[in-house]
């Protein structure tokens, strides 16, 4: 979701049906991983109990307390109302590790319900994508990378080349057929499926919910996460190269703001 997001805005595609069915897709595919993995380790104890109460009272208020702070609060100096979206984020994700989900979840679920708060403010979405992508995600991704061993990818390619072919053919031969009845132009049917083959963000979070959850050696780990590395940047090349649906002159405008 990562990568198809940056692409998107890096593209302008976001602005266009075309590439809003992209993201769509996307995040419906990603939050339907991150509740199946939930759903699979949970440990199903009073924990998750207190985390699913929690988590639905969270969404049914909301809405309601984010829309009050953002009308007192939004536009003074202390910005309030992004230091209670972090603190929910934040507070929520520790509460989900806690009861051993995934701390990613409630940032889809909160991130679903505030979508129409958020739409009504568009510099605010831009303020907030500096602070989540120029800030906090990098310290993720950062984390799930020292965790690599090389030594293992250097001495054993031929396991991350099969892991990386079956990632990639698996999604292609999945996806494809599927979009081919929705989408008849066939640069549009690529580009959507090798954008949707990318999945680095739940790819690395499920590598290392294995990984901490000792289901996984630090050794496949490594391969996992170099496989979901390289099956987000090489499909994402050759949409971007080959298979881009509109030409560049005829992609929205983008604001400057966006850079």
């Amino acid at each position: 979701m990562a990568v198809v997001y940056s692409v998107m805005l890096e593209t302008g595609l976001n602005k266009t049906e075309f590439g809003k069915g992209i993201l769509g897709a996307c995040f419906i595919n990603d939050v339907g991983t991150v509740i199946a993995l939930g759903l699979l380790f949970a440990p199903f104890n009073y924990k998750t109990l207190v985390f699913v109460v929690a988590m639905i009272l969270l969404l049914i208020l909301l809405p309601h307390l984010t829309g009050w702070l953002t009308r007192g609060y939004a536009y003074r100096t202390a910005a309030i109302r992004t230091k209670w979206v972090i603190f929910t984020l934040f507070a929520f994700g520790a509460l989900a590790l806690w009861s051993g989900s995934e701390a990613v979840l409630p940032a889809y679920l909160v991130g679903m319900v505030l979508a129409k708060t958020a739409m009504e403010d568009p510099l605010w979405i831009r303020r907030f994508r500096t602070l989540t992508v120029g800030f906090l995600t990098p310290f993720y991704f950062l984390r799930a990378g020292t965790l690599v061993s090389l030594t293992a990818l250097v001495f054993a390619p031929v396991v991350f080349i099969v892991l990386l072919a079956g990632k990639v053919i698996s999604k292609i031969f999945g996806l494809y057929p599927i979009i081919g009845l929705f989408v008849r132009r066939r640069d549009e049917r690529w580009y959507y499926t090798l954008m949707m083959s990318t999945g680095l963000t739940f790819g690395t979070i499920s590598a290392l919910f294995g990984l901490s959850h000792g289901i996984v050696t630090q050794t496949q780990y490594s391969f996992l996460v170099a496989a979901v590395i390289a099956s987000a940047v090489i499909p994402t090349f050759i949409a971007q190269k080959w298979f881009l649906p509109v030409k560049d002159e005829e992609l929205p405008a983008k604001s400057a703001m966006n850079g």
